[in-house]
């Protein structure tokens, strides 16, 4: 309902056309067309150890300062955990305990 029209930053949201510059950047210093400038850099994320919580939680308080409503920071910022980022993030976790709970059982 709240998607920005064109690519987005599959970590924090943001879309790519407001980037100042343009996009993060790959390992080969190409542009990269997932990831803005702020979460990714020469191929590696730059908060590697962050949590989707967490990222919600910054980018609602980002979307604050930026004198965005309450309610429109908290429903953009709900949008996160959805985004590639955090989707396969969850996905690992989930095989990881999937496969921790085989061994326990076997």
């Amino acid at each position: 309902m709240f998607r920005p029209k064109g690519l987005a930053c599959q970590s924090c949201g943001m879309p790519l056309s407001k980037d100042p510059l343009g996009g993060g950047t790959n390992a080969d210093g190409r542009t990269s067309r997932e990831y803005c400038s702020h979460c990714y850099r020469e191929g590696a994320f730059t908060q590697p150890n962050i949590t989707a919580a967490e990222m919600t939680t910054l980018v609602e308080g980002k979307l604050r300062s930026m004198h965005f409503p309450g309610f429109l920071a908290r429903r953009f910022a709900k949008e996160v955990p959805s985004l590639g980022r955090w989707r396969n993030q969850a996905a690992r976790a989930g095989a990881q305990q999937d496969g921790a709970r085989e061994i326990r059982v076997g």
